[in-house]
């Protein structure tokens, strides 16, 4: 406020002088332009009265007006400012990724490659260990097939030769033979004691 007190003192003493300057000349012509120079010198007194409201109410109204509107202002620049930097700070990540990218690229499939090649080699391993793992129970099983098999083999071959030995025994045996065979077994029994 202190620096509008100038302004309106100057305007009031441009006034006061324009009035005297008027009425000066007025008194020089005199007679009916005199009357003239009263209305004009009214013209101009109404004239800086309103011209005096007019600024009194834009140097009251407008300067908080203005300056909301340029702290707006300020504030859109500022904002528009750290919008541009992030941008700006955005852009350079973006592009220092695009460069790297080839890079990562190579360093993802050189690490696929590492991954492809380990699995595949446990794989190899897996099916190796269940290829063996198979190969045992195979020859554990054959093992036992062939045991129950030669088990099986020999009481066959033992069915035969006891067949065998009965159809040999019904041949040579005879009424005559089976009573000597008695006899002496009979004969065996007595010599011994009980």
């Amino acid at each position: 406020m202190t620096g509008k007190r100038p302004f309106f003192f100057a305007a009031g003493m441009l006034f006061v002088l324009l009035f005297a300057a008027v009425g000066a000349r007025a008194a020089e012509e005199g007679g009916n332009g005199a009357t003239e120079r009263a209305t004009e010198i009214f013209k101009w007194i109404n004239f800086a009265i309103v011209a005096g409201v007019i600024v009194w109410v834009f140097g009251k109204l407008l300067p908080p007006v203005f300056r909301k509107k340029a702290e707006a202002v300020g504030l859109a620049i500022t904002n528009a400012t750290n919008a541009k930097a992030a941008a700006e700070a955005q852009l350079r990540e973006a592009e220092t990724r695009l460069a790297n990218l080839e890079k990562e690229v190579a360093e993802l499939r050189a690490h696929s490659e590492k991954e492809a090649a380990a699995e595949m080699e446990r794989l190899r391993t897996a099916t190796q260990s269940d290829a063996e793992k198979i190969a045992a129970a195979a020859k554990a099983e054959i093992e036992a097939t062939e045991r129950a098999a030669r088990l099986e083999l020999k009481a066959l071959a033992a069915n035969l030769a006891v067949d065998g030995a009965e159809s040999l025994l019904a041949k040579q045996l005879n009424p005559k033979t089976q009573e000597s065979l008695i006899s002496n077994f009979v004969k065996s029994l007595e010599g011994r004691p009980n």
